[in-house]
């Protein structure tokens, strides 16, 4: 959390990314892994592009850098329409770089899931409720954060079953009231997959990604593996900044999302 004056107004911005580690790379879903080259690492590749010797470099050291190998799905990041089916409501889906960047910037809500336990699902009457107790009517673009606090366990083997997820009739609720980008503290939207496996192996598919699928009906934008909702002080009367990075044709893209606070 930074907290700065802007002229006169008292501006805070909350960091609402988690940090990509390999620590955790070894029980990760979605496998990455970060090599990181040295200053001094360095001076071999720019002896072999530009014939520079390392006393050719002030103090001996040349530039560090970081090759990553990872999903666009790994770390805190944007689901794009593309990501849920080929089409969305009869057309084909957009891809993170044909995301309007609209959907991405806008006022954001907070509605505490916490109570809700792992595998449960959060039903339209949950979001109605809430939104009752903190005396919020959704507008148009806001973006909804969901709060399960699943994100204290990111660094933990199965967090990615530790959350409860958002229901096919929460996120149509959301989304027929012009929401255009939900976001989650977890791996997932969804229900953690070994629940949704076991329910689709005993005859319910319905329930199977449900949340997800219903983006091949009208489109909308997930964040997922947000962190730190609970530092957001009130839940609502605040921005949202989550823009993707600009990948062609890409089903996500990654996210360094920010709240921001704004008094006086």
């Amino acid at each position: 959390m930074e907290t700065f004056f802007r002229g006169s107004k008292k501006v805070t911005l909350i960091d609402l990314s988690d940090c990509l580690s390999n620590k955790t790379s070894s029980f990760e879903p979605n496998a990455h892994k970060i090599d990181y080259l040295t200053h001094e690492q360095s001076l071999t590749v720019s002896n072999k592009l530009f014939g520079l010797e390392k006393e050719d470099w002030p103090e001996g050291h040349g530039w560090a850098a970081e090759n990553v190998t990872l999903s666009t799905h790994s770390g805190t990041h944007v689901d794009a329409p593309y990501h849920y089916g080929p089409t969305s409501g009869g057309e084909a889906a957009k891809t993170i770089d044909q995301v309007p960047l609209q959907w991405c910037f806008g006022n954001g809500v907070v509605l505490n899931m916490t109570h809700k336990k792992a595998g449960e699902s959060i039903t339209d009457e949950d979001v109605l409720h809430e939104l009752q107790r903190i005396e919020y009517e959704i507008k148009p673009y806001d973006i909804i954060l969901i709060r399960t606090d699943t994100s204290k366990n990111f660094s933990q083997p199965g967090y990615d079953k530790m959350h409860a997820g958002l229901s096919r009739n929460a996120t149509q609720l959301l989304v027929e009231k012009g929401v255009r980008l939900i976001g989650i503290d977890a791996w997932g939207l969804d229900r953690p997959f070994d629940v949704m496996t076991a329910e689709a192996k005993r005859g319910n598919r319905e329930q199977l990604w449900e949340s997800h699928f219903y983006g091949k009906e009208r489109e909308y934008l997930q964040i997922e593996r947000l962190a730190n909702l609970e530092l957001i002080p009130v839940p609502f009367g605040f921005t949202v900044i989550a823009f993707p990075v600009k990948i062609e044709g890409a089903s996500a893209g990654w996210s360094r999302v920010v709240a921001v606070l704004e008094e006086g």
